[in-house]
């Protein structure tokens, strides 16, 4: 059984192997001496498969032969681990033969680079910088005094220089501000701040240094304003004597104390809390009257418990497990009163008395990333690219050593995960915010704040200026995440300045908002593309993270609870797990992809000041604190094992690990054929695979036009016109289903919001065949004689033409897409109300002229006597004092058959001119309900004949 820490593993892998006791092995196995079969890859690997251990003994592994790739750590233990791991400053053979031998100038800096006296490595521009980059302050000895800068550049108070172009901007490149001080650039000094504006809303508070914070954070004893005036002139919160303060000053029932229920914000109210009356263990007994008492007390012919429970005559002295093993199944231990029941390693107690296998691959914890559970036992494997490290046991990537890059405001800086060499990247950035990598073709994307721009340039070339190319220049507002899809060649990014998630092609040419709905303050973005599913969070009033296709559809929430402030966010690919971290409450966890199975791995404000960005790779964290100014890292399963990788900086922002595995390889969705782009005119995105079925790609189109008849294509989008008429629109034909707004074919990945506005249109009479199912929004269904369906008043018409089946559509999650808008909302509503109203007020004008008719009608009545009954016959000859059910006849209009009786208008009704509104008949009672609707050319009567 694998013991120690491991990381944490999210949907792991997982199998049940079956146990082969034939006596001749595959190739690929490994035949145990008492014929049983294991995978031949477990041979050797310091833990015993074989039930008789063969597979580890040592004349087995003795006349193991690493491969080339292999390094050999000798010795009884006969190892082999990857030989990139050699001489890597880490220890991965049990021996240490992996780092014995090495080189002396191994640890050496290469040419150009500074040493510290701590023999870290870095680039020289830090040397006499002002900054101990060292940790040890030996980058800043032995510098002549004071520093001169060079006359394009401004030399602050604090002696550092910085480009004089970036004086009395607005915004303080000097660490006192210097640059921006009203003794240069005169008015009040005022730094620039992100969050600062002229006005607050209601629902935030203005610091003293004008950032806009949440009002809810003011006096809540953590400090968001730069200035910690949130926290300042806050009543002092006193407890009444029956109440616990918790950690922050509020206060709880004193009673809500040790209750194994987190009252306080802060925990502080299960700290140290110890339960007394535990007891348990075998070095304690139990009284029958509760008392506690130490075991070694019992059976001693003294009386400890009151009760006397703890000397028994019968069984002081009786073994119960010489009999029959106690009813044992495994392992019988005896107590001085009675016994228990255990189990060995890897089983566990079914009931009291039975052992059975312990499913350790239920726990997440259990392995890396694939655990394979067996009988008493179970076995820890690695993904392709990773491989089990013999001394730690967990998952370690196979290939070159792994590097951080991270902003730091004017420049990229770079770290060796290594061997911890510290170099600069990109420099003479105004404000770098967010970045993103190309791993395969060595190429490096960042935001610059300040400019609103978005920049490439390859990572070896990125520190001349001349190399860095910007990208995105225009329509940019604040652009503050970043994310590139490494397969299908595009760009994802968020403006927290339109409040936006958008998307261009690598080379820029082309771009698309995707999402422009419902955000309020989004941050950072991930992307899955070998999935086809974007992150991002959003830390505004609402806080949450999303998740949606790469092409915009399928969007929904993944995390809304207990969350305030999600700066960054990033994925564990290998893991299948989205972490972030929570400026607001000081913490760093993760969920699986569809949400579910939430774990914290850090929460602590005191190591947590303000995270701002984080990367996982392997077995460890990594993120960036703006309070602390400072790059930290932490095992990923535990939250412990942290350190500082960099101090001493200029508020950094985000961070990502430069390694191959962190971008897997894969095909490209949109050019798999010999059509290039998907044969999509404008933009191929990446489609979210939901199932087998779902597409692989669905073209897109600029902002402003929609996708043709053969959604590829590219179209000017229709204006949105509210249109009302008196006929049918042209294209209506009988039968015709129109559809809601719920059911309608949402769009695909290349119609925004406002590309699918739906219209909203009366059906006129005089043109039957304008609408058809793709086109028209469901309305009240009712059936008309000849069985044809006739729409009540007011049907919605869009604009958006008819979808192809094969792209993915999801109702209901599009509606950033299908466009949402209130105006049309409103109008839908109100609109159909107007012809309603009218009706009523027409119908009431008839009823009283009928009336009137009515009564000069039978005033006019002409009767007759005979001897039988009375007959009464009116002056008028025909039918229209019959009801007519399900008549057709007379309907038509110059031989053309209409779905409606002639005059009943499909929209407006009683649109004609001088015509009363037809009448519908309605149920009169009875045991047979009628479940059709009867229209009628006139008022129906009652006949006069009984």
């Amino acid at each position: 059984m694998i013991t120690g820490p491991s990381p944490f593993g999210g949907h792991r892998a997982r199998a049940e192997p079956v146990w082969n006791s034939r006596k001749t092995c595959a190739p690929a196995e490994f035949a145990c001496l008492n014929g049983q079969c294991v995978p031949g890859r477990w041979r050797c690997d310091g833990e015993p498969e074989c039930p008789d251990g063969s597979d580890e003994a040592a004349e087995t592994c003795s006349k193991q032969t690493c491969p080339p790739e292999k390094f050999d750590c000798g010795g009884s233990t006969n190892k082999c681990v990857s030989l990139s791991w050699r001489c890597d400053g880490e220890k991965d053979c049990e021996n240490g033969a992996d780092e014995e031998d090495c080189a002396s100038d191994a640890k050496a800096c290469p040419s150009g680079e500074f040493m510290c006296a701590n023999r870290k490595c870095l680039a020289t521009v830090y040397a006499c910088d002002g900054d101990d980059d060292c940790g040890d302050g030996s980058d800043e000895l032995k510098c002549a005094s004071p520093l001169t800068c060079g006359p394009n550049h401004l030399r602050c108070n604090t002696s550092e220089c910085v480009p004089l172009m970036w004086s009395c901007d607005g915004d303080p490149d000097c660490a006192d501000s210097s640059d921006e001080g009203p003794e240069r650039c005169g008015g009040d000094g005022a730094p620039y701040l992100l969050n600062r504006r002229i006005n607050c809303t209601a629902e935030e508070f203005r610091c003293a240094n004008g950032e806009c914070v949440r009002l809810t954070w003011k006096c809540d004893g953590d400090p968001d304003c730069k200035d910690k005036s949130d926290e300042s002139e806050c009543p002092l919160l006193t407890c009444r004597p029956d109440e616990f303060q918790c950690g922050d000053g509020s206060c709880i029932h004193g009673t809500k104390q040790c209750n194994k229920v987190h009252d306080c914000p802060d925990h502080s109210d299960e700290s140290g809390c110890v339960n007394a009356t535990k007891c348990e263990g075998p070095l304690k007994f139990l009284c029958k009257n509760g008392e506690c008492i130490d075991s070694a007390k019992v059976c001693d012919s003294v009386k400890d418990c009151k009760d006397r429970s703890d000397e028994p005559k019968k069984e002081c002295g009786l073994n119960e497990c010489m009999i029959n093993n106690g009813g044992c199944s495994h392992v019988c231990t005896d107590r001085p009163i009675g016994f228990e029941c255990q189990c060995p390693t890897g089983y566990q107690l079914l009931d009291k008395k039975t052992c059975g296998d312990i499913d350790e691959c239920e726990n997440p914890d259990a392995c890396s990333q694939i655990c394979i559970n067996y009988k008493g036992d179970f076995k820890c494997e690695c993904h392709e690219g990773y491989e089990i490290d013999p001394a730690t046991k967990t998952c370690k990537a196979e290939g070159k050593s792994p590097y951080l890059l991270f902003t730091n405001r004017h420049e990229i800086r770079r770290i060796d995960l290594v061997k911890r060499d510290y170099s600069q990247v990109v420099s003479t950035q105004k404000n770098a915010v967010a970045l993103d990598l190309d791993v395969a073709n060595n190429r490096v994307f960042w935001c610059d704040r300040f400019h609103r721009k978005i920049y490439s340039a390859f990572i070896h070339e990125a520190s001349d200026p001349s190399q860095q190319v910007p990208l995105l220049d225009s329509l940019l507002q604040t652009p503050v995440g970043l994310a590139l899809d490494w397969l299908q060649h595009n760009l994802y990014w968020a403006d927290s300045g339109d409040k936006s998630i958008s998307v261009a092609s690598v080379d820029a040419t082309k771009r698309r908002v995707l999402i422009n709905s419902d955000l309020s303050e989004p941050r950072a973005i991930a992307l899955d593309p070998h999935h086809g599913f974007m992150y991002w969070s959003d830390w505004g009033t609402r806080a949450k993270i999303e998740k949606a296709g790469m092409n915009g559809v399928d969007r929904r929430v993944l995390v809304a609870d207990n969350i305030e402030w999600p700066n960054g966010i990033t994925l564990d690919v290998a893991n299948r797990r989205l972490y972030w971290v929570d400026s607001k409450l000081h913490l760093i966890a993760s969920v699986d992809l569809n949400g579910a199975h939430r774990r914290t791995h850090v929460s602590s404000a005191e190591t947590l000041g303000h995270p701002y960005a984080l990367a996982v790779f392997e077995d460890r964290i990594y993120w960036t604190d703006r309070d602390r100014s400072a790059v930290f890292m932490a095992n990923r399963l535990t939250g412990q094992d942290i350190h500082t990788l960099a101090e001493n900086l200029n508020d950094p922002h985000d961070i990502v690990v430069f390694h191959q595995l962190r971008q897997p390889q894969g095909p490209d969705s949109c050019n798999l054929g010999s059509v290039a782009n998907g044969g999509c005119e404008y933009l191929c995105l990446k489609a979210p695979q939901i199932t087998e079925h779902s597409p692989k790609y669905t073209c897109a189109c600029p902002d402003g036009q929609d996708l043709g008849p053969d959604m590829r294509g590219c179209v000017p989008a229709p204006r949105n016109n509210v249109t009302q008429t008196s006929s049918p629109p042209a294209g209506f034909t009988p039968g015709t289903r129109a559809t809601l707004a719920e059911d309608f074919p949402p769009p695909s990945g290349g119609v925004s919001q406002a590309d699918a506005t739906p219209h909203l249109t009366t059906a006129p009479s005089g043109a039957p065949d304008l609408l058809t199912p793709d086109s028209t929004l469901k309305g009240r269904e009712s059936k008309v004689p000849g069985g044809s369906h006739s729409t009540a008043t007011a049907m919605v018409t869009s604009t958006t033409p008819a979808r192809d089946s094969s792209v993915s559509q999801h109702s209901g999650s599009e509606n950033f897409l299908l466009g949402e808008n209130l105006t049309v909302a409103v109008l839908g509503v109100v609109i159909p109300i107007v012809p309603v109203v009218a009706t009523v007020v027409f119908s009431l004008v008839c009823a009283g002229v009928y009336l009137v008719w009515r009564n000069w009608r039978r005033n006019s009545t002409k009767s007759m006597n005979f001897d039988n009954p009375v007959y009464r016959k009116t002056t008028g000859e025909g039918e229209e004092d019959e009801i007519h059910i399900g008549r057709t006849d007379g309907m038509g209009h110059h031989g053309h058959h209409h779905p409606y009786p002639q005059g009943v208008n499909v929209g407006v009704v009683g649109a004609g001119v001088g015509t009363c509104p037809q009448f519908i008949a309605l149920p009169l009672g009875g045991s047979m309900p009628d479940p059709g609707t009867h229209w009628y050319t006139e008022q129906p009567m009652l006949s006069s004949a009984k």
